[in-house]
């Protein structure tokens, strides 16, 4: 089997605060291979941005701190990486689509001058071959009159060809793997379907791989290859997105199916998972989702699962072998 282009073990990321320690990424794992979609998936709140910030060495430091895990990228982990070495991976190993597009571009350079920067500096371009290859990139991510474009400063496009021209940067050293956190929330519905269908295509073209982090279900059902479930900093189902979605087997896992649109009746209410997650500084010794679980026992507050191969391929961080909820 071919090895994985990115796998995380064991990952923890934890934060000081005023009301004690945060562990944001409690014993995070996947893996992803080239060419593949990962969707991260999960509340607000989860871990999901911060496990990418941990990847791609972001985490600030104070307050936060990765205090222990591996994270290995084309066999070598980037946890023991010197800085110097790591800014050689970010951006032209490693790139990352930022949340809120009109928030991650300087406001006071061009989109020429933001995009020009990357090139200069990872693929040492002079500034008219920068300047002629960020062009082609506009045009490669669907924005019309690139060149006039490249001129202008974020403030004069609108919000969808910000996220354009943050996926131009993404790509513009012909990275092997790229995080998008969100990269449709602030957007329109027909803005949403284009950056999708956008990504897809150059995922295929490049043979990158991808990993999308989202609270949308909708969004990992129609792009994403394997599904990672986080709930209150860790994994709690991973899963070919197939299986995710015929056969989950983590409850909260089904009570994020149960609560779309598409699963109830016509006429009937949507299903919400009761109670609220917990505070990450108040974390519950055994199963984090104990109280709010339907299917909880005995076991579940005292003793924390571990993420279990439950079927082929299949893993999921419950005691029981298939837990099934009433969705009547």
């Amino acid at each position: 089997m071919t090895s994985p282009l990115l796998r995380v073990n064991d990952l923890r990321t934890y934060f000081d605060s005023s009301a004690g320690m945060i562990r944001a990424v409690d014993g995070v794992d996947f893996e992803i291979a080239s060419g593949k979609v990962l969707g991260i998936v999960g509340e607000s709140g989860c871990g999901k941005s911060v496990t990418a910030l941990s990847v791609m060495r972001l985490v600030p430091n104070p307050p936060g701190k990765i205090v222990s895990g591996e994270v290995f990228f084309k066999g070598e982990d980037l946890l023991k990486y010197s800085e110097s070495q790591m800014r050689s991976v970010r951006g032209k190993q490693i790139a990352m689509i930022f949340q809120e597009p009109m928030t991650s571009l300087n406001p006071v350079l061009t989109i020429g001058e933001q995009i020009g920067e990357m090139l200069r500096v990872h693929l040492k371009l002079s500034r008219r071959a920068a300047s002629s290859r960020a062009a082609a990139l506009l045009d490669t991510v669907g924005i019309p009159s690139p060149s006039q474009r490249l001129k202008d400063y974020p403030h004069q496009l609108s919000g969808g060809m910000c996220q354009r021209v943050m996926i131009a940067m993404a790509i513009s050293c012909e990275p092997d793997l790229i995080f998008a956190d969100e990269p449709t929330t602030a957007l329109d519905v027909t803005i949403q379907a284009q950056i999708l269908t956008l990504l897809t295509r150059l995922k295929e073209r490049m043979g990158l791989a991808l990993i999308l982090i989202t609270h949308d279900l909708g969004i990992i059902a129609e792009v994403a290859d394997e599904v990672a479930v986080m709930y209150a900093g860790k994994v709690v189902e991973r899963a070919p997105t197939a299986a995710i979605f015929a056969d989950s087997r983590h409850p909260y896992t089904q009570g994020l199916l149960a609560s779309l649109p598409s699963s109830a009746k016509p006429g009937e209410r949507l299903r919400a998972i009761p109670g609220s997650v917990p505070r990450p500084h108040e974390l519950p010794k055994g199963c984090r989702f104990t109280t709010r679980c339907a299917l909880a026992f005995d076991r579940c507050p005292y003793e924390e699962p571990p993420l279990m191969e439950r079927a082929r391929h299949h893993w999921a961080a419950c005691w029981l072998e298939k837990p099934i909820l009433n969705r009547t």
